[in-house]
């Protein structure tokens, strides 16, 4: 299982960013797959999380109504469009397949004026 983040960047309050995840070596439909981000000196947090056929997507109450997450089983990917950024939202964020511990590099946003 291998998952790569990228689409990361520094983006000014209330702009938006679309982070990207290639993942490989398992069956990508059958799996949920979820974003989740850790900021400086804070635990790593859920942020949004999508079944296999994209059938049950939840947020967390922070992030609702601005974060989008999509999946295409075509490609192997799942997306997480960001809009509204907040600086709060400055983060490295990591995507995760269900049931497997493997965690990617990251990818670092920064929320800044």
């Amino acid at each position: 299982v291998q998952v790569v983040e990228s689409g990361g960047g520094l983006v000014q309050p209330g702009g938006s960013l679309r982070l990207s995840c290639a993942a490989s070596g398992f069956a990508f439909s059958a799996y949920g797959m979820s974003w989740y981000r850790q900021a400086p000196g804070k635990e790593r947090e859920l942020v949004a999380y999508i079944s296999g056929l994209g059938g049950t997507i939840k947020y967390a109450d922070s992030v609702k109504g601005r974060f989008t997450i999509s999946r295409d089983n075509a490609k192997n990917t799942v997306s997480l469009q960001m809009d509204s950024l907040k600086p709060d939202d400055t983060a490295v964020y990591y995507c995760k397949v269900s049931g497997f511990s493997n965690w990617g590099q990251g990818t670092q946003v920064t929320v800044s004026s």
